[in-house]
């Protein structure tokens, strides 16, 4: 069982980000080239498959308060986030304009799960129903004042997803006429994108924040 986040090391962060990635990587081999423009129903479908059960066990370990909480009630926490987020971002999607309708509903269910496991679910694993932390996770103070290793590991990916899938929505109204347009497949491809390049940025960021821990420390 894992002690006090600031014990989290680079190296399991990183094993951890790794981890998540093994689920994407699975979900793709699985699908097939091509196959979010071809079927982005099943794809999305699968992505949410293989992601979810990784991500919850994974950052599910990395809880907090480990004496207080076992490893089941954060998995049933991160479970539980899975389609409360994926409801708060279908309606942050549908706003934002996202397509309604019957021809669209399947496919923004699923990537709304999928933006959930990249947005909400570590966060309800990690921290549960705590004000104070979902702030910090949320807040972009986080990458200008010295925070737990968990921190950068939960909201970097996140920024990155919501940046990715809003920089993903640009090309849809443009007149190109490229299947990859219609909805969510454009979206669904920046929120990846988004979410790893997170990773790798919050894998810098620890580096650098056990380095400056390391100088005050000497």
């Amino acid at each position: 069982m894992r002690a006090e986040a600031t014990q989290i090391s680079a190296f399991t962060a990183a094993a951890a980000h790794a981890l998540c990635f093994a689920g994407l990587a699975a979900a793709h081999f699985l699908a097939g080239r091509g196959a979010l423009v071809a079927d982005p129903e099943r794809t999305l479908r699968l992505l949410v498959v293989c992601e979810a059960p990784v991500v919850i066990a994974v950052f599910s370990y990395l809880r907090k308060g480990c004496s207080r909480c076992s490893f089941f009630k954060a998995a049933a926490r991160g479970l539980l986030a899975l389609p409360v987020g994926a409801l708060l971002n279908a309606f942050g999607a549908i706003v934002l304009g996202a397509p309604v309708g019957l021809k669209y509903w399947i496919a923004t269910t699923y990537w709304s799960l999928l933006m959930s496991l990249f947005t909400f679910v570590p966060a309800a694993s990690v921290y549960g129903a705590s004000k104070i932390d979902w702030q910090n996770v949320l807040s972009h103070t986080i990458y200008f004042v010295p925070i737990d290793v968990e921190d950068y590991m939960i909201s970097t990916p996140c920024h990155g997803a919501v940046i990715g899938a809003w920089l993903g929505a640009w090309p849809m109204p443009l007149d190109w006429e490229r299947p990859w347009q219609e909805w969510p497949i454009s979206v669904t491809y920046g929120a990846v994108a988004g979410h790893l390049v997170g990773k790798v940025a919050s894998l810098a960021l620890i580096v650098l924040h056990k380095r400056r821990v390391r100088a005050k420390t000497d």
